[in-house]
């Protein structure tokens, strides 16, 4: 008998130092982290300088960065301290699970976000 293949999930986690970042918008680092049956099984660090691009341009254009960013990594959950009304309601248009108020170390956090 063979296994059935666990479902792999993409979490996209705000990075400070390994912990759980406060705010997205003004993220500066992103790690996009495959979890799957209880474990983090791939990390990847990105540095994605939203809290330098935040400022600039419209709100608008800087979600769109955001959103690219997450379609480019499939990102499927999204982990941050904090996020404004409006980017939740950008990525739940993306159908992508905003999970809010997580801190400490940011692999632990990926995991707690799909358990």
């Amino acid at each position: 008998m063979t296994e059935t293949p666990r479902a792999t999930t993409v979490v996209a986690v705000n990075l400070v130092a390994g912990q759980v970042g406060a705010g997205w918008g003004r993220a500066h680092d992103v790690a996009i982290a495959q979890v799957s049956d209880g474990q983090v099984v791939d990390w990847q660090e990105h540095e994605v300088a939203w809290d330098e691009s935040h400022g600039q341009g419209t709100e608008g254009s800087h979600h769109a960065r955001i959103v690219r960013f997450c379609r480019e990594h499939g990102v499927q959950v999204v982990v941050t301290g904090h996020m404004g009304p409006p980017m939740q309601n950008t990525l739940d248009k993306l159908g992508a699970r905003v999970v809010l108020g997580l801190t400490g170390d940011a692999r632990e956090a990926a995991v707690r976000a799909v358990a």
